[in-house]
């Protein structure tokens, strides 16, 4: 248990950092920013592929359908939805909808799994955490409308579907990613994290493909690099190496220690490290509100924390029934 969660901590802490890239990168848009950070994460992933060549050999065809799936869905559509909400709507919103996620992926896991296991938890005891965490995140939302920092345009509203669509990406793809884990031997996190880069690359390519074709036909030219090179390429390679391997190594170690269900709240650990972050770009303190959402939120992960530590007795007796 502490295990898993220190891993999903530091996780969390390192998928923060993509919160704030496209604030420090507006001229590059979403689907720019997802290309570049995936064909970062896919090199690094073919040098780590060498050491990792045992364990790759072991991933049957069907394993690296499931690995491109993954990192189609769970990268390359999840940041590029992501980084275009948060440079249409700003940092804060698209950050609380993505907040939800713990809420999503718990009810998600409930229904989906076929794990006994994960039945075995009554909805009475996910209840309570579950409100908890939807109440934080709703309260710093609220916070957010009343400060007005942004007009309720069709920008904004452009920003918050992007928003959900990321929602969408990331309920599915953690949840399908610790299914995976769960039905292999130890030790293959690390390789898995590098499967999934390896198939992120030839589709971090064909963004970059389809970018290039479009300011061919729109423009007449091509300037993939963009206004600002060496910071674009700087924060690429520093993104894929932090966020999207290490990141997901983390990750990957998590799900396969944790039960789905808490596995997912734990993305909360994400959340509120994009707000930290955010708070450092924005060079301000939060509202009181916005520190009671984040205590709330905290709290809503402890009493969720408890409550699967109770799991295993309750189930082993019904099970023993």
């Amino acid at each position: 248990m502490l295990a898993g969660l220190s891993a999903a901590l530091g996780a969390g802490l390192l998928w923060g950092l993509v919160f704030i890239v496209p604030l420090m990168l507006p001229d590059y848009s979403g689907v720019m920013l997802a290309a570049g950070r995936y064909i970062a994460f896919g090199v690094l992933a073919l040098f780590l592929a060498r050491a990792d060549r045992a364990a790759l050999k072991r991933l049957t065809r069907a394993d690296w359908i499931d690995a491109a799936k993954l990192a189609l869905i769970g990268n390359v559509i999840y940041f590029a939805a992501l980084a275009s909400a948060i440079q249409l709507a700003g940092v804060t919103v698209p950050t609380m909808i993505i907040g939800t996620l713990p809420v999503a992926i718990a009810i998600t896991a409930k229904l989906t799994s076929q794990d006994a296991a994960d039945h075995g938890l009554p909805w009475r005891r996910l209840l309570l955490p579950l409100t908890v965490i939807l109440a934080g995140l709703m309260l710093v939302h609220a916070q957010t409308d009343d400060a007005g920092d942004i007009a309720h345009d069709a920008r904004y509203w452009s920003g918050l579907a992007a928003a959900v669509v990321a929602l969408v990406c990331w309920t599915w793809y953690p949840l399908n990613n610790s299914y995976w884990l769960r039905r292999q031997p130890t030790g293959l996190a690390r390789a898995w994290a590098t499967a999934q880069g390896l198939m992120t690359l030839p589709l971090a390519l064909l963004a970059l493909a389809g970018i290039a074709l479009w300011q061919w036909t729109s423009t007449g030219t091509v300037d993939i690099a963009g206004p600002r090179p060496g910071v674009f390429i700087a924060l690429m390679l520093l993104t894929g190496l932090l966020a999207s391997w290490l990141g997901t190594l983390l990750w990957n170690r998590a799900s396969h220690l944790l039960p789905p269900g808490l596995a997912g709240q734990l993305i909360v650990f994400e959340t509120l490290a994009a707000l930290a972050y955010g708070f450092v770009w924005y060079e301000r303190w939060p509202s009181l509100a916005e520190m009671g959402g984040i205590a709330l939120l905290l709290t809503g992960v402890i009493l969720a924390v408890q409550a699967f530590r109770r799991r295993p007795a309750a189930v082993a007796q019904a099970l023993g029934n």
